[in-house]
């Protein structure tokens, strides 16, 4: 096969699985006006804590449905944020849509105010707390945060379907020095962070730009961040590690004990690829 031809055989492999993945994401995504979701623990089960959670780029409030309904049967009140993740800047979600959901948490009238982040979710977070943090802050648990950068925004930014399919923040994820992830600094507050390192079908092209272990979007070397509490690598994808059993334990065991258990993942068990 002469280079030419190779060339042009990867660059059609990636705009196919760009546009799978898109097919693919668009269900999910959907539309929805509601701002939050609320959920209340039984009255024999409340910790008297309150949870904020915030999904990740081109998702809803629905992704992290799972994870709400878990953290509220073990007692934890919750606020899922649904958050337009493409239509503005990572300063403008933390400064306009994040409020409100920390501001109806506090209306339970909790201990503490712990957060759950998926993928850029964490990013909002440690924007909006660089500016202001919330009283009673508890525990921050983030799934797959392109702490520093993803890889896969620095191949693909210039594309202009990925841009018009991740908007605003999604071309503020690179891994360069003066990214908003990379200028954030370190955390000085609990931070347990869960990453994958296997990718789902349709991120194979993506993975394949990642140097290293991956999930698919984003390097497990670059999930992690200065300050963080612990660290823990699980054989799970990126758009699906809300949705784990597994991962929803360690979380539950960070937000009560400021650590993960560490304890071996059911998926590699199993012998899953």
């Amino acid at each position: 096969m002469k280079p030419w031809q190779f060339f042009r055989m990867c660059r059609l492999s990636s705009v196919f699985t760009i546009l799978l993945f898109a097919l693919f994401l668009l269900p999910l995504v959907g539309c929805s006006k509601r701002n939050f979701l609320v959920k209340v623990p039984s009255d024999d089960n409340i910790r008297g804590e309150c949870v904020v959670l915030l999904h990740g780029l081109s998702r809803t409030y629905r992704s992290m449905n799972r994870m709400q309904g878990t953290l509220t049967d073990t007692g934890y009140h919750t606020v899922s944020l649904n958050y337009p993740s493409t239509k503005k800047t990572i300063e403008s979600i933390a400064e306009e849509d994040f409020p409100p959901a920390v501001d109806k948490c506090r209306e339970f009238s909790p201990a503490v105010i712990h957060f759950v982040t998926h993928s850029l979710g964490g990013i909002v977070v440690r924007q909006a707390f660089s500016k202001k943090r919330p009283l009673k802050l508890g525990r921050v648990v983030m799934l797959s945060p392109p702490n520093r950068g993803s890889d896969v925004s620095d191949k693909l930014k210039d594309w202009w379907f990925y841009i018009w399919l991740n908007g605003p923040a999604g071309m503020q994820l690179s891994t360069a020095v003066d990214s908003v992830p990379n200028q954030l600094g370190n955390v000085d507050y609990p931070v347990g962070i869960i990453t994958g390192d296997r990718h789902a079908f349709f991120d194979a092209w993506f993975s394949f730009l990642i140097p290293g272990r991956d999930d698919g979007k984003v390097s497990v070397e670059r999930a992690k961040v200065d300050g963080m509490r612990d660290f823990l690598v699980v054989h799970e994808s990126h758009p699906f590690i809300m949705n784990s059993d597994y991962v929803m334990a360690e979380t539950v065991h960070f937000l009560t004990h400021g650590n993960f258990k560490h304890k071996k993942d059911p998926a590699l068990s199993q012998g899953a690829d």
